[in-house]
């Protein structure tokens, strides 16, 4: 089939509620760091499928292990069966997340429904009915995940009725002034203000953030914040709670981001890159949270022998590459390369990031920060033509987010940025008509 008649059965029959798309990539196969489309046409993928991808594509012995469990048992539910692969796996991710504590190990397919699981199961642990979340956090798309989240992608689908969003503080858009730190600000405003007036911590059951706030902007919080955070719920008996589906298991520059800030979690949620490709998430926190009550949060696929396999080979692969440090030695070479563009281009506002988890955040005017949304969406349709693979997102839908395979080297970096040197140049002085979008104009 060829790719013109791929995308004329997308739009006639695949539903836009799972869609975003930013130009018609047809995937055909893919290996490493580079995407081949239906045509033949072969490109450098920056984005690792929203940070999947960490091993690159088509990991040998990842494909290998998924292979051989498969040949073994196909499927066996978790749910009323018990496996070497799933029992190894919750050992493997309990030693791996600190805590003086007992801990258990939930499995699931995906962020959301890892996210979904703290929504459901953290109040009737606590017996307290409100959570608190950030205004621009992206937690999953199932009810609950949906929930806690504050994601304009949300927005049209409502929210928990038992959640309070406050902002996420956002060091290039401070939204409580900028006279102080923007960590210390909303710290103070959750103390002083949520929790003593609409938010009583006596019912107030846990709070969820993201060490990066991912789909938000790629944004980093101010260095003393999540330890700040971290306090503000001991004190009041909250748990703490991270999500790291997006950046864990090495793209921070260390195995988990909260690593960075000193900070223990009560329990956190995991999906996306765990498995390798395969779908697999997991929620690694406190026993008593866990075992609440048995069987009120399971799922048949969930767990399975050959999603455990290859959750395995993945962490074996992250420590037999040594990914954690050349997320570290990457992403600040890339770091530094995309500094050079900002100072080469002034649709540039900001480049922020950790390790291999990177925003580039375009606006109109340097001095006002409008958010060139417009803009963005032409530069990662334009670099699609030359030859390189982006997303966007932020709430404002201007932030460009590079979340490459952490085996990317720095040649391939510089043949990134190259191309993005290019469109975000021709971009800027006008030579991409809006036309050029077509259908594709992402968020």
């Amino acid at each position: 089939m060829d790719s013109a008649k791929i995308r004329e059965l997308d739009t006639r029959y695949v539903a836009s509620v799972l869609k975003v798309r930013f130009f018609p990539l047809v995937i055909e196969r893919a290996d490493g760091c580079r995407i081949t489309d239906a045509d033949g046409v072969t490109r450098l993928d920056f984005t690792a499928g929203w940070a999947v991808a960490n091993l690159g594509y088509n990991n040998p012995r990842v494909r290998e292990a998924v292979a051989d469990q498969f040949a073994r048992t196909s499927f066996g539910t978790l749910t009323a069966m018990m496996s070497e692969q799933s029992v190894q796996l919750a050992e493997r991710l309990s030693a791996l997340v600190p805590g003086d504590f007992e801990k258990k190990v939930w499995f699931g397919l995906h962020g959301s429904d890892a996210n979904d699981c703290l929504a459901k199961l953290v109040p009737l642990a606590t017996g307290r009915r409100r959570m608190i979340s950030f205004i621009g956090g992206y937690h999953g798309q199932t009810a609950g995940s949906a929930g806690l989240s504050g994601h304009t992608a949300q927005a049209k689908a409502g929210g928990g009725g038992n959640v309070i969003k406050i902002p996420y503080p956002d060091p290039y858009r401070p939204v409580l002034g900028s006279d102080r730190d923007p960590g210390d600000a909303v710290l103070d405003y959750l103390e002083n203000y949520i929790l003593r007036t609409i938010c009583p911590p006596e019912d107030t059951a846990g709070i969820i953030v993201e060490p990066v706030q991912s789909d938000g902007g790629d944004i980093v919080p101010p260095p003393r914040f999540l330890k700040g955070l971290e306090t503000i719920c001991r004190k009041h008996g909250i748990l703490f709670l991270i999500d790291e589906v997006k950046i864990g298991f090495g793209r921070s520059g260390h195995m988990f981001a909260f690593e960075h800030f000193g900070v223990v979690p009560d329990a956190v949620s995991f999906g996306k890159s765990m498995g390798g490709g395969m779908p697999i998430s997991a929620v690694v926190g406190r026993r008593e949270l866990l075992d609440v009550a048995p069987a009120i949060n399971m799922y048949t696929m969930a767990g399975n022998p050959v999603a455990c396999a290859a959750a395995m080979a993945n962490l074996d692969e992250i420590e037999r590459l040594g990914l954690v440090a050349q997320a570290g030695r990457v992403g600040r070479y890339l770091m530094n390369r995309l500094g050079e563009l900002q100072q080469r281009h002034a649709l540039i506002g900001d480049v922020r990031g950790l390790g291999m988890m990177l925003g580039l955040e375009t606006v109109r005017d340097r001095a006002t920060k409008e958010a060139a949304d417009r803009e963005m969406a032409k530069i990662v349709m334009r670099a699609f033509e030359l030859g390189l693979i982006v997303f966007y997102g932020g709430i404002y839908s201007n932030v460009m987010e590079i979340t490459p395979p952490l085996i990317m080297t720095e040649a391939e970096v510089d043949e990134g940025v190259a191309i993005l040197d290019q469109a975000i140049g021709e971009v800027g002085a006008g030579e991409v008509s809006d036309e050029a979008l077509g259908d594709y104009a992402g968020w």
